[in-house]
């Protein structure tokens, strides 16, 4: 669609090879989830064979371990935890729930970005550069940084070819903010046909619209303290999480009431997960803090990412779970 919407717009050239627009469309490391590559970024590529480098295999094998490690050592180990939870709700209480749900905002995250990472990998050793999908996101200080850090391929497809036809911000405040929130109900129906999938998306609208006016203002951006603002924002965006993970409204109720309602008692705590996670984070605070540049040196990444191999051979566990996003 994207392709043929830009041609008409004249936003691309018309691509004259039938082979090269059908390897554009069928390039196998993007097929299945992304990233959700353009014409305009991906047919250029097609148009001479690759030279793959050295640099090219290295970066791009880093990268598929990477997002190995994302999904078999983080994202399939927190699955165990969140699906025993989240199949029967009422059946815990309400630090099993948070717990479940927090560790889901970070299962679907490793879930997903370790496919796009393992994506982009296969790639580049074939001498092809795919999109950044995912940037931190959890690191976001507002709902609109947030989006533009999540999925970045497929909300950056949403803005151009739903919101932006829609009317964009060009014809007063009621009509944008009545354009994002029909483009955030839709960007949730696109995931299925179910309610759960729509209310997720009504209460990220309905996030955008509380929030849009207040992440612009000076108050916001100066006097609020960066670590607040993306405490606030993780903790919103895991609430919506439970609309989209849960198998029905119904079961979403039951957790929503059950976090605000039930008894405290102790659940059983994956505390290998909670420092898996920490870690993770702690290194995404690093990479955007003045210590970046230590991180990027060539031996520390060589020793991360043998640190992952090791972690994937000795302790990982078995398993056969599906990418969360195949379902779509």
């Amino acid at each position: 669609m994207s392709y043929t919407i830009d041609y008409y717009r004249g936003n691309i050239e018309r691509e004259t090879s039938l082979i090269r627009y059908a390897a554009f469309v069928s390039l196998f490391p993007r097929l299945v989830a992304g990233p959700i590559e353009r014409a305009k970024n991906l047919l250029p590529q097609l148009h001479k064979p690759p030279k793959v480098s050295m640099q090219d295999i290295t970066d791009g094998l880093s990268l598929f371990v990477v997002g190995f490690f994302k999904k078999v050592a983080l994202a399939d180990y927190m699955a165990l935890y969140v699906d025993k939870v989240y199949d029967a709700p009422e059946q815990f209480q309400a630090p099993a729930l948070v717990l479940a749900t927090f560790l889901f905002s970070w299962q679907i995250y490793f879930d997903f970005s370790g496919y796009t990472d393992m994506a982009r990998g296969v790639a580049r050793m074939m001498g092809f550069r795919l999109m950044l999908n995912f940037n931190n996101p959890y690191l976001a200080t507002g709902l609109g940084d947030f989006w533009s850090r999540w999925h970045i391929s497929l909300s950056s497809w949403f803005k151009d070819y739903v919101y932006i036809p829609l009317g964009g911000n060009r014809k007063g405040k009621f009509n944008t903010y009545r354009n994002m929130f029909l483009t955030m109900v839709i960007s949730g129906l696109w995931h299925g046909a179910a309610w759960t999938f729509v209310t997720w998306g009504a209460v990220h609208g309905l996030g955008r619209l509380c929030t849009r006016e207040l992440e612009r203002t000076s108050f916001y951006k100066e006097r609020v303290p960066k670590v607040a603002k993306q405490l606030l924002v993780f903790v919103f965006v895991s609430f919506a999480w439970i609309f989209f993970r849960a198998e029905t409204i119904s079961d979403a109720w039951v957790i929503v009431t059950g976090i605000f309602s039930s008894g405290l008692a102790n659940p059983y705590c994956p505390l290998l997960t909670l420092a898996l996670t920490f870690a993770v984070w702690l290194y995404q605070f690093a990479y955007e803090s003045r210590i970046k540049w230590v991180l990027e040196l060539r031996y520390v990444r060589i020793g991360i990412v043998l640190v992952l191999v090791f972690y994937l051979a000795v302790f990982a566990p078995a398993s056969e779970k599906g990418f969360i996003y195949l379902q779509f």
